[in-house]
């Protein structure tokens, strides 16, 4: 068991990401719903409660999301004018405890399990490391006698070096006291004229202390740096999302094409269909999702939703039957049934009503939105709209094709509003001339 109290985090956000081909920040882009960084920062704090998290690139937008997720996170921002590069990075950090685990902003995959080996490791540096068919893009690993002896970055590798294969996974343990001894040291004699994290192993080689290599699993040490490597670690994310519901009992069909955002919960019995997407912090209780549905951000419990029904934010279904093509959007419904291809906006609709086909709440007017309210008991004819704010009470009938206007439908009411039919005689052969 980790003592989080030992243990500082340093993690490293301040790049531009070129490679990513976008505006957005990197450490920004997406995986499974959430911000890479989000990711990384969640796996930091099971096993310290001493973050800090180096920024520069649009730092301002960075720093305003992870705030509205975590608490207590310290930052710092690197002056990348002066003292670029990862061991720029570490320039001017508080650090709390003796050992200091320093992570990357692009490794959405880590995990505190994954992360056992440098927690025990009583080596004063514990670096990452694993080996590659085709290491290229990495910095290449010298070990001799389980033992590092340098690290050379690719830019700056010879020919001989290029050939190994054993290369950097980017996370590193070191001991408080030798970060603080060497960072002062570092020059920015290179290719790229940056000051190098991977140069205090040169250093710290040289001066004789022990750098221990620590060999990882390249799943989760996978770094981000296209929106290649985003889908693929997306597609990675994925697969261990839906393994740990379905291994918590959740049925699902064709789980390869279901879509699950990091944040959803299942309870109780449930069943997810193919081609099913359901995301933030959406909660799924005891309840059949069918092909094709979204669900976004809501709640549904004891209920069946679709085939290809959408439930958007901010809704709470209970007792419910929503059918093909209903779209229901900020509402409750509890004990109602809707079959097909209606929308449902920002009503309160009570149980034992039918909502029938074709049937919308019109709940804007161009500059607001205003509500509906639906009691129990009310039967609701086809193709019949609820201009908003409206209030339908209980054993209330609509009949079909009826327009209800602004106010309210009392209690035991038919509401029906025709235009009475008329026929014209001989009019298909007068209009075709036939």
């Amino acid at each position: 068991m980790v003592n989080k109290n030992s243990l500082s985090v340093v993690i490293l956000a301040a790049g531009k990401g070129t490679r990513m081909k976008s505006k957005k920040a990197k450490v920004l882009h997406t995986v499974c719903g959430k911000p890479m960084l989000y990711h990384i920062i969640k796996t930091a704090y099971e096993i310290s409660n001493d973050i800090t998290i180096v920024v520069a690139h649009q730092k301002e937008s960075v720093i305003e999301q992870m705030d509205s997720y975590f608490t207590d996170l310290k930052w710092c921002v690197q002056d990348m004018q002066n003292f670029p590069g990862t061991g720029g990075a570490l320039r001017g950090i508080n650090i709390k405890n003796e050992k200091v685990l320093i992570l990357n902003g692009d490794m959405p995959l880590i995990t505190a399990s994954s992360l056992d080996g440098f927690l025990t490791s009583k080596s004063d540096v514990t670096m990452s490391v694993f080996n590659l068919e085709n290491p290229d893009g990495y910095g290449r690993v010298i070990i001799e006698e389980n033992e590092v002896q340098k690290i050379v970055e690719q830019k700056d590798a010879s020919k001989e070096e290029l050939k190994v294969t054993t290369v950097n996974a980017g996370v590193y343990a070191f001991s408080a006291s030798l970060l603080k001894k060497y960072i002062p040291l570092l020059k920015n004699e290179n290719a790229q004229k940056e000051y190098y994290l991977t140069d205090i192993i040169s250093m710290a080689r040289a001066d004789g202390v022990k750098i221990t290599p620590l060999l990882v699993e390249e799943v989760y040490f996978k770094g981000v740096n296209s929106k290649k490597d985003l889908a693929d670690s997306e597609v990675i994310m994925q697969d261990a999302i839906k393994a740990f519901w379905m291994n918590n009992g959740v049925i699902m069909q064709l789980p390869s094409s279901i879509y699950i955002e990091e944040g959803v919960v299942f309870e109780g019995e449930c069943i997810v269909e193919n081609g099913c997407r359901i995301t933030a912090k959406s909660k799924i209780i005891n309840s059949h999702i069918k092909a094709h549905s979204v669900v976004e951000d809501s709640t549904i419990k004891d209920s069946d939703i679709g085939p290809m029904a959408h439930i958007r934010p901010d809704s709470y279904i209970q007792n419910t039957h929503i059918g093909n093509f209903v779209e229901v959007k900020k509402s409750s419904l509890k004990g109602v049934k809707a079959g097909h291809l209606s929308y449902i906006g920002d009503s309160e609709v009570d149980e034992g009503t039918n909502i029938g086909a074709g049937v919308i709440t019109c709940n804007y007017d161009g500059i607001k939105k205003y509500k509906t309210i639906i009691g129990k008991n009310v039967f609701i004819g086809s193709d019949s709209q609820l201009v908003a704010p409206v209030t339908v009470e209980d054993d209330v009938m609509i009949a079909a094709g009826t327009t209800v206007t602004s106010g309210s439908v009392k209690k035991g009411s038919l509401a029906i509003s025709r235009v009475k039919i008329k026929f014209l005689e001989n009019f298909y052969y007068k209009f075709f001339k036939k």
